[in-house]
């Protein structure tokens, strides 16, 4: 919720990996049952909550080795060794003393009024909890949705900019959150990597409605417009991924796989129906996938049944 935070305002993008923000860890042991709380150390500038998981566990077995030995701890910052998975001693704390804290005299108080703190309230963005509440009302998304949706900021602004652009949540939010995560996934990336803008998802979602595209040519031409930002309508004019409408050259299309497939269609008149699907889909190989499968079904069943 930090790093969101922080992303919402746009003040870091707080990649753990980069240095962009790092985790100090507190941690001592004591038996079951004891009052007093441990001697704690400090393992500091930990890079992910993996490495966070790791510093505790090991340091809680290195102090407990310790207590058990008969010895004592030393209060002390140390520094996490990720690949050997063990903290390393940098240097020991004594008393607050030794930090030599003093008033800087050049440092002048600072009085901050209500005003001020007001005018800063209400500069803010809208937040993470506000967008998944308003998400619900105004998109009628599921919270399920919504909470994916929000997890990134520039995930949430693409997709409220892109289903302002075509009237669509539903359909924005389900390629976002299903291919769009999908390719995220397998090319290692975070949503703050999208290189895409809304007019150009936009558009593709509406070549699919309108049936230019089916969604299987549609999730090809989502990686490029996600990775590369590229223009769907070019893309598909360019690799000639467009949908065939031609009813006539369908119906040629089909019978011809009807005239190449005669045992099939043999037991389809038998009744064992389940060869209608791999008819459609020698077809849509045939058509190299760039045709609306409802359509070739039936113009399929109407040519099987006559």
């Amino acid at each position: 919720k930090l790093q969101l935070t922080m992303r919402y305002i746009g003040i870091s993008d707080c990649k753990m990996q980069e240095g962009s923000l790092r985790v100090d860890i507190n941690i001592s042991v004591r038996k079951t049952g004891d009052e007093l709380l441990g001697t704690r150390t400090e393992i500091k500038n930990l890079n992910s909550f993996k490495a966070v998981a790791r510093a505790i566990e090991s340091e809680s077995i290195r102090q407990i080795e310790l207590l058990k030995a008969g010895n004592k701890i030393v209060r002390e910052t140390r520094r996490w060794d990720d690949v050997r998975n063990m903290s390393i001693r940098m240097r020991s704390k004594e008393e607050t003393q030794d930090y030599c804290y003093f008033t800087e005299p050049n440092l002048l108080p600072i009085e901050i009024s209500h005003e001020w703190i007001n005018r800063i309230r209400t500069s803010l963005p809208e937040f993470r909890d506000d967008k998944i509440i308003r998400y619900q009302k105004e998109y009628k998304l599921p919270e399920y949705d919504a909470k994916v949706l929000t997890s990134s900021k520039k995930m949430a602004d693409l997709f409220e900019k892109t289903a302002d652009l075509c009237k669509m949540p539903k359909e924005v939010s389900n390629w976002l959150m299903v291919e769009g995560m999908k390719i995220l996934n397998e090319k290692g990336m975070e949503a703050d990597d999208i290189d895409t803008e809304p007019d150009r998802l936009s558009k593709l979602i509406l070549m699919v409605e309108q049936g230019r595209i089916n969604r299987t040519v549609a999730k090809e031409v989502l990686e490029k417009v996600f990775l590369e930002n590229a223009d769907p309508e070019e893309y598909v004019k360019e690799h000639n991924l467009g949908m065939i409408s031609d009813e006539n050259m369908l119906r040629r299309l089909v019978q011809a796989v009807i005239e190449e497939n005669p045992r099939s269609v043999a037991d389809y008149k038998k009744g064992k129906t389940q060869v209608f699907g791999f008819l459609v889909g020698r077809t849509m190989k045939a058509v190299e996938g760039k045709a609306d499968p409802v359509l070739i079904g039936k113009i399929l069943s109407e040519l099987l049944n006559r």
